[in-house]
């Protein structure tokens, strides 16, 4: 049975991704603050952010999730197919 290696991110990788989301959200959030308009508006595309922000994290994780899943049933049935080759005797006429 192969052994199946897991991804390993470099730190270079984690740090440039989670560089890149803090610029991002507090970028965004200092434009937000910034606008010449009123409070409620801000308000309003604050929340915009907000959302926004919490459907990308749900999204990234029920994407991982199904791959994960996906990942998981092939080996399943990867180990079902090797333990039926390995039962059947090709030389025993039953």
């Amino acid at each position: 049975m192969q052994t199946v290696s897991t991804q390993k991110d470099s730190a270079a990788w984690i740090i440039q991704t989670w560089a890149a989301f803090i610029l991002s959200i507090s970028m965004t959030t200092f434009g937000i603050i910034n606008l010449p308009v009123d409070s409620w508006v801000k308000g309003f595309m604050g929340m915009g952010l907000a959302f926004s922000l919490g459907s990308t994290f749900t999204l990234a994780k029920t994407t991982r999730d199904l791959h994960e899943t996906r990942r998981l049933t092939a080996r399943l049935d990867e180990a079902k197919v090797e333990k039926l080759l390995s039962q059947h005797d090709p030389l025993n006429f039953k």
